[in-house]
């Protein structure tokens, strides 16, 4: 099996999991470097690319993630900008994937100061947003695309923001999230071998049973190896008006090695955006049942 997590959603009912917006321990590996045996292939929209390394690297496939301007210190607002190269030079056209052109996802290399968020882009390749760092710290930025014409991608690069950093303990591994007032519950463990991972979303102790789409899926999911930030961006099977919409999501997932991933988990309710964050431990427990895995970081 190549290294790399893979997931497939359940079929019937809600099925969201494991899929982005912007977790917490002392600084974990060398966050410029991936861990070893992290080679994979993306696989989302028919699309496979020799040599993926869960957006570890700033090129692949001939595109590079170009130089990110950005704040070099906490609490100062400036801009996060960056340019994306291909064969041709600099990325001016992209391709429309899950609402969007371009999702950048940044954390810090403890897997706090998770950010997920959407960017602009002008005319001359150049994509721009308005930054302010939270936190000193190395923070990992990936942008997740698919040029025109292009196969769809993750690639990062590593931005040091100055200050005394704050080492943070990863949250211990739990079951439950509270965000927002709401309550989200996770049933399952994450296993190499494979294993079925539930997830309930209550708010006051009822279910919801009403979440909104966002980015054209009811929720997504971003997971995060915490030795190397290894990255995947998981996206729901269904459609949006054809699956309920809660309170169950649910997903079949193999991780790509034991150890500690951060979860992101990202949903809509009632006009606003919340995400749950996870502290989940893979292990090497039987695979449990489930549909057929598709290959891939993406879903």
């Amino acid at each position: 099996m190549n290294d790399r997590l893979r997931f497939a959603a359940l079929g019937g009912g809600l099925v969201v999991l494991f899929g982005a917006a912007l977790g917490i321990g002392a600084l974990v590996g060398d966050p410029t470097e991936p861990a070893p045996g992290t080679t994979a292939a993306h696989s989302e929209h028919g699309t496979t690319a020799p040599e993926s390394t869960y957006g570890l690297t700033e090129s692949e496939s001939g595109y590079a993630l170009g130089e990110v301007s950005a704040p070099t210190a906490a609490n100062q607002q400036g801009a996060l900008r960056f340019r994306i190269t291909g064969p041709q030079g600099t990325v001016t056209r992209y391709q429309t994937l899950h609402d969007k052109q371009l999702h950048l996802i940044v954390a810090r290399t403890d897997a706090s100061q998770f950010r997920h968020v959407h960017p602009e882009l002008a005319a001359d390749g150049t994509w721009s947003i308005d930054w302010t760092w939270a936190e000193p710290g190395t923070y990992r930025v990936f942008a997740d695309f698919a040029a025109a014409d292009g196969p769809e991608l993750t690639l990062s690069r590593t931005v040091k923001v100055e200050g005394a950093v704050q080492d943070r303990p990863l949250p211990p591994v739990s079951k439950t999230a509270e965000v927002d007032g709401y309550r989200v519950t996770l049933t399952g463990d994450l296993a190499t071998a494979g294993s079925e991972l539930k997830f309930t979303i209550t708010r006051d102790g009822k279910p919801v049973t009403d979440l909104q789409p966002y980015l054209g899926a009811y929720a997504h999911l971003v997971a995060l190896r915490a030795s190397d930030l290894a990255y995947l961006h998981v996206h729901p099977q269904g459609e949006v008006g054809k699956t309920p919409p809660g309170p169950e999501v649910g997903f079949h997932a193999e991780a790509p090695s034991d150890g500690k991933y951060r979860l992101y988990l990202d949903f809509s309710h009632n006009g606003k955006v919340h995400t749950a964050e996870f502290t989940a431990d893979a292990t090497t427990a039987p695979a449990s049942g489930g549909p057929a895995r598709h290959e891939g970081g993406h879903q």
